[in-house]
């Protein structure tokens, strides 16, 4: 009896301690989910009687969403941008940068992360003015370095706008999954790259056989979430607007679109839940992925 009293008081304070969380989760992230699910199932508008007088209109918004071919179209580049820019450009460059500095000095190692951080730290919008001088096609630092080398100058934006895109976001974003890995790498024991040193095992090796596997909990953590905040980023507005013709128009710059510049807000409210899905299903693909991962 006694034994069964101190675990039912053992449970009411472990549900007493976790209520402020779940009454925050509940607040900031059920609640608006679940309201915009109700909006999306609304005519509202920003404008006219609509605005006023929404009508509950169903599934009718979501059925829309899937015969939109733009919609496809936002799918297909956010999916092409979140590849090329989460998991080859942040998780790649951000794995070779502290891969590259782990084990070198502390000078040099804090001199590469500070680097990464600062395009971490800057503003987005003066970020994006930065790559629009960068990449612009008559007055663009890369273009004239090209055309002093003896090349013909580029139209970036227009000639390859999803590259733009992601070569801007991968180097804006680096800087969180260089600073995870690094502190993954702490964690092994150095003896076994110590050990590896003497039996003069190839580098390539080392990462395969010691590296990948110590850290492989990491990399699906830094995986989950780069690729869920890549997949709702927004910055690449800044630089191409959606344009030109829809090539760089991400979901998030396609709900925009039609929330706020066709002012179809139960419309819009319809795709942010169709695109929340995909992030949970996104989401629940990667901890798959990561529960197989530890079992083997």
């Amino acid at each position: 009896m006694r034994g069964s009293a101190h675990h039912l008081i053992g449970k009411k304070t472990g549900i007493l301690m976790l209520l402020p969380s779940l009454v925050l989760i509940g607040t900031f992230l059920v609640f608006p989910a679940i309201w915009v699910l109700y909006m999306g199932m609304t005519n509202e508008t920003l404008t006219g009687i609509r605005a006023a007088n929404p009508q509950f209109v169903g599934l009718q918004n979501f059925v829309r969403i899937f015969k939109d071919r733009f919609f496809y179209n936002a799918l297909k580049i956010s999916l092409l941008f979140v590849f090329g820019s989460a998991i080859v450009g942040q998780a790649g460059l951000g794995m070779t940068l502290s891969v590259i500095t782990y084990r070198k000095s502390k000078k040099f190692r804090s001199f590469v992360q500070a680097v990464v951080i600062l395009a971490w730290i800057i503003p987005e919008v003066v970020v994006a003015y930065l790559w629009v001088a960068f990449l612009d096609k008559d007055f663009g630092t890369l273009n004239n370095v090209l055309h002093w080398l003896g090349f013909e100058k580029i139209n970036w934006f227009y000639d390859y706008p999803v590259l733009s895109i992601i070569l801007f976001n991968t180097w804006r974003g680096t800087a969180f999954s260089m600073l995870l890995f690094s502190a993954a790498l702490e964690t092994i024991p150095p003896s076994y790259l110590e050990a590896a040193d003497v039996m003069n095992v190839s580098p390539w090796r080392k990462f395969k056989d010691i590296i990948l596997p110590n850290i492989k909990s990491y990399i699906f953590t830094d995986l989950i979430l780069i690729t869920l905040w890549t997949f709702n980023v927004f910055s690449p507005y800044l630089l191409t607007h959606g344009g030109p013709s829809f090539k760089t128009e991400l979901l998030p710059i396609y709900i925009y679109r039609n929330a706020f510049r066709y002012f179809k807000i139960g419309y819009g409210s319809a795709i942010s839940a169709v695109v929340l899905g995909i992030n949970l299903a996104l989401a629940l693909v990667y901890l798959r992925l990561s529960g197989r991962g530890a079992r083997k």
